[in-house]
């Protein structure tokens, strides 16, 4: 009878066992961790369906023809995406062109060979400016930097460089150049951090051997720190290019805000989420509400690619680097 017992107490016991094992801790940990992952898929899936909604008269009015149409005219009903979306790649181009060789230069004086003090210091400041409101820029570059592009930067570009289209025209002061220097400031931040990071990543035992083999700091750095963490620094310009194209405050005070197309650097311009700040809370009609819904559409789509180019270059890089390796 005991051994009874003992049986139908040991097969009581089984169930409960198997639940404390499947309410463990990691179990636990993973199915909460995974709602969370799943979390940020829903709030995506979410955003595009109703991007995608809101914006269906604008989409079924213009069709296609609305990312390469010029015209943008609310009293009419005509709406065009082309100028801001110009307005958009250009001023994120010049931007990145500014802001990744010295963001680049900036993270490597900061990881290799900067003393350590003075390393301490300035990487507060740069995460400092990371944290500065846009507003702040916009301002700033609006009394400050315009006025020093109208007279003497843009003049003296014109005269040097006025054979090249993008130096022509008149100097306004506004205009796409005035808006990618602003972001190329507020981007550097981004693009220092994180190549900075990515530098120190770097296992200490490949700059060792290359200053083993006769190598200067410099060259150690340029030929085996830099290979070796260039996945990292083209994630860096990627999260900056996301910085810039989503821009709305500082370039909106800045660019001139005029629905044209110019090759021009001195011409003002509009950009796609300058135009959505600026309109959105004066329009009046359902077509041009819905057209400004598909303008964040059309930026949420150029986000998206221009992310999963930057994923398959880093990608691509750190393939290369396991087959150099």
């Amino acid at each position: 009878m005991a051994d009874c017992g003992k049986f139908a107490g040991t097969r009581a016991a089984r169930p409960l066992a198997k639940v404390r094992s499947s309410l463990s801790g990691d179990r636990i940990a993973y199915l909460v961790t995974l709602l969370f992952a799943v979390s940020i898929i829903i709030l995506t899936v979410l955003v595009l369906y109703k991007l995608v909604s809101a914006s269906e008269l604008s989409r079924a009015k213009f069709g296609w023809s609305f990312a390469f149409t010029q015209t943008w005219n609310p009293v009419t009903g005509q709406f065009g995406a082309l100028p801001f979306v110009y307005g958009t790649v250009v001023t994120s181009v010049v931007a990145l062109v500014i802001a990744g060789p010295l963001g680049l230069g900036c993270a490597i004086f900061l990881s290799e060979l900067a003393p350590l003090r003075l390393s301490s210091a300035l990487t507060f400041v740069v995460e400092l400016l990371a944290a500065v409101p846009s507003v702040i820029y916009g301002l700033l570059a609006l009394f400050a930097l315009v006025p020093l592009l109208r007279d003497p930067v843009e003049p003296w570009l014109k005269d040097w460089f006025g054979f090249l289209p993008c130096f022509q025209g008149p100097a306004y002061g506004v205009g796409y150049l005035a808006a990618g220097l602003v972001l190329a400031i507020m981007v550097v931040p981004f693009i220092t951090s994180v190549s900075r990071e990515s530098l120190l990543a770097v296992p200490r035992e490949q700059h060792e051997a290359a200053l083993a083999l006769g190598a200067t700091r410099w060259e150690a750095t340029w030929n085996v720190v830099l290979p070796y963490a260039r996945s990292g620094i083209a994630g860096s310009v990627f999260l900056a290019l996301a910085r810039a194209l989503a821009e709305t405050m500082a370039v909106t005070m800045v660019i001139g805000n005029d629905p044209k197309i110019s090759a021009s650097l001195f011409a003002p311009g509009y950009t796609i989420a300058a135009v959505i700040a600026n309109e959105f809370t004066e329009a009046i009609t359902n077509l041009h509400v819905s057209a400004l819904i598909e303008l964040g559409l059309v930026l949420f789509v150029i986000t998206v690619i221009m992310n999963g180019l930057g994923q398959l270059l880093m990608l691509a890089t750190s393939r290369t680097g396991s087959i150099h390796t």
